[in-house]
C-alpha cells in the first residue's frame, strides 16, 4: 500500500467509526494531509500503524453530571474526558464548559492537543475534557455543585502521573478552584500538580492567566522577523474577549503595535485609538457584561452587531475565539485589506478553505497547534514548580514561556525546510514536527 492510499484508508476509517462528528474529521484530515512526505522517509510508522493508532483516543470517558440550581430543580449535563494519547507523557488538556460541547468537540480538541503539546518539548501527551455546562449567568453556588459533581466521576480517572487536566473557555479560576476542593475532599491528598491553571497561593504559576494571549503573540513576532517586520505600528485585530484575547491585546500593545477590534458571540467593537485593555478587562472579567458596553463607555469607539471584524483593515489578525470563525469570504477580506500574517491564538478558528486563501496569497500563516502552545507550555511550567514545590517569578516565567514560543517556531520553519515545503509553510512544519516526536516514542514503546 502506497502512502496516499494508506492515508486515505485511515481517514476512511475514522469516518466509519466516528459518524457526525465534523469537527473531528476536520482535524483528523488538517493533520493527515501533511504526512505525505514524513511517512514516505519513514514506512515503518505505516507498518507500525502508528498513524492508524494516533487517530484513536486511548481512553474515551463520557458520564453525566447531575446538579441543583439555586431553585431546587435537579438538572442533569454531559461531561467528557478523552486521554488521546500518553507516548510522551501524562495526558495534558483543558476542560471546556460551553453548550457546544459534544464528544466530537472534544475529540477535534484532544486531537490537536497531541501535537500541540509534542511541540512544546515538554513531556506532556494530549487529552481534552468539559461538559456542556454554560456557567453563563449561574451563581457561584451553582457553579460550584455543578463542579463538585463533576469532578466525583472524573477524580478517578486523573493523576499527575496519570492525567492533569486544566482550563478552557468557560473554565477559569473560579472553577479550577472548586474542580480542585472537590479532587481534594474525595481523596484527601492535597496533589497540586493534579490540575493547572490554580492562582498562584496555592500552587499556581505566575504568567499562566497570560501564556496562550502571550506565546500567540511571541509566536507572531518571530514570524514578523522573517520578513524584516515588527509590532511595532502595526494595526492588529483580535477576535473574542476573553482570556486569550485580552492578553493578545495586552502583549500587542506593549511591542509597539495597535488592536483596533475585538469581539464578542454579540459584535465587535472597533476602536481606532487602540483597544482600552483596562477597560475591557473590567467589562469582560470583572462585570461579565457584552463588548457593547465598551463602545458606550469610549467616545472613539463603535459596536456592531452585524458583519465581522474581518473586514476591519489590519496588518496582523490574531483569531483567539473558537474553532472555524475564519471563513473563506472573511479570509478574502482580509487578504483584499492587505493582511501580513495570521496567528491562531484558539484552536483552528480558520476553516480549511480560509487556510488555502491565506497561503495561496504568501500570507504568513500560524496554526493554532504552533502558535496557541504557550498556554499548555505554560501549565507544564507550573507542573514542574509543583513537583519541586517551587514557585518562579513572573518574569522567570515569562522568559520560559517566550523562549519555548522561539523554539516552536524555529522548529516548525526547520522541519517545514526538511520536508519540501518551504520555511514559511507552517502547517507542514507544525504538524510534521509534532508528529514525530509521538511517532518516534510510540514505535520505541511498542504495539500499546
Amino acid at each position: 500500500m502506497d502512502v496516499s492510499t494508506h492515508i486515505e484508508a485511515v481517514q476512511a476509517e475514522v469516518r466509519r467509526r466516528n459518524p457526525g462528528e465534523a469537527e473531528f474529521h476536520q482535524a483528523v484530515t488538517e493533520v493527515l494531509s501533511s504526512l505525505g512526505p514524513a511517512l514516505v522517509r519513514h514506512p515503518e510508522y505505516v507498518r507500525g500503524a502508528v498513524v492508524d493508532r494516533l487517530c484513536e483516543p486511548e481512553r474515551q470517558v463520557v458520564f453525566r453530571v447531575p446538579w441543583v440550581d439555586d431553585e431546587g430543580a435537579v438538572r442533569v449535563n454531559r461531561g467528557f474526558r478523552i486521554e488521546f494519547n500518553s507516548a510522551l507523557g501524562p495526558y495534558k488538556g483543558g476542560l471546556r464548559f460551553h453548550p457546544s460541547v459534544n464528544l466530537g468537540i472534544v475529540k477535534f480538541l484532544g486531537f490537536e492537543q497531541i501535537f500541540k503539546n509534542a511541540l512544546t518539548g515538554m513531556g506532556i501527551g494530549g487529552g481534552k475534557g468539559g461538559s456542556d455546562f454554560d456557567p453563563r449567568g449561574r451563581s457561584d453556588a451553582e457553579v460550584m455543585r455543578f463542579c463538585q459533581s463533576f469532578m466525583t466521576e472524573l477524580y478517578r480517572h486523573i493523576g499527575e502521573r496519570t492525567d492533569v487536566p486544566a482550563g478552557d473557555i468557560g473554565v477559569g479560576g473560579r472553577e479550577i478552584g472548586y474542580l480542585f476542593g472537590q479532587y481534594k475532599r474525595l481523596t484527601n491528598r492535597f496533589d497540586a500538580g493534579v490540575l493547572t491553571g490554580k492562582p498562584v497561593a496555592w500552587g499556581g504559576s505566575h504568567a499562566r492567566t497570560e501564556a496562550t494571549g502571550y506565546g500567540a503573540v511571541f509566536f507572531a513576532e518571530e514570524m514578523l522577523a522573517t520578513r524584516g517586520a515588527s509590532f511595532d505600528g502595526r494595526r492588529v485585530v483580535v477576535s473574542g474577549s476573553g482570556n486569550v484575547a485580552l492578553y493578545a491585546i495586552e502583549k500587542v500593545h506593549a511591542l509597539g503595535g495597535r488592536v483596533v477590534a475585538c469581539s464578542d458571540s454579540s459584535g465587535y467593537v472597533v476602536d481606532e485609538d487602540g483597544i482600552d485593555v483596562e477597560l475591557l478587562k473590567e467589562i469582560k472579567e470583572v462585570r461579565r457584561e457584552r463588548l457593547s458596553v465598551y463602545a458606550e463607555a469610549r467616545p472613539t469607539a463603535r459596536f456592531s452587531a452585524r458583519g465581522t471584524l474581518y473586514d476591519v483593515p489590519c496588518d496582523v489578525a490574531l483569531p483567539c475565539a473558537t474553532q472555524n470563525e475564519i471563513r473563506r469570504e472573511d479570509a478574502v477580506a482580509l487578504t483584499k485589506n492587505g493582511v501580513l500574517a495570521v496567528v491562531e491564538g484558539a484552536n483552528m478558528p480558520s476553516t480549511p478553505e480560509a487556510v488555502e486563501v491565506f497561503r495561496e496569497a504568501g500570507i504568513l500563516f500560524g496554526p493554532g497547534k504552533a502558535a496557541n502552545a504557550g498556554g499548555v507550555a505554560t501549565s507544564a511550567l507550573e507542573m514542574q514548580q509543583n513537583a519541586a514545590r517551587d514557585r518562579w517569578t513572573f518574569d522567570q516565567t515569562e522568559a520560559r514561556l517566550a523562549a519555548v514560543m522561539r523554539d516552536v517556531h524555529a522548529e516548525c520553519r526547520r522541519t517545514a525546510e526538511e520536508y519540501g515545503g518551504g520555511a514559511d509553510d507552517y502547517v507542514l512544519g507544525a504538524n510534521i514536527a509534532g508528529f514525530l516526536r509521538v511517532a518516534d516514542a510510540m514505535q520505541a514503546q511498542g504495539i500499546v
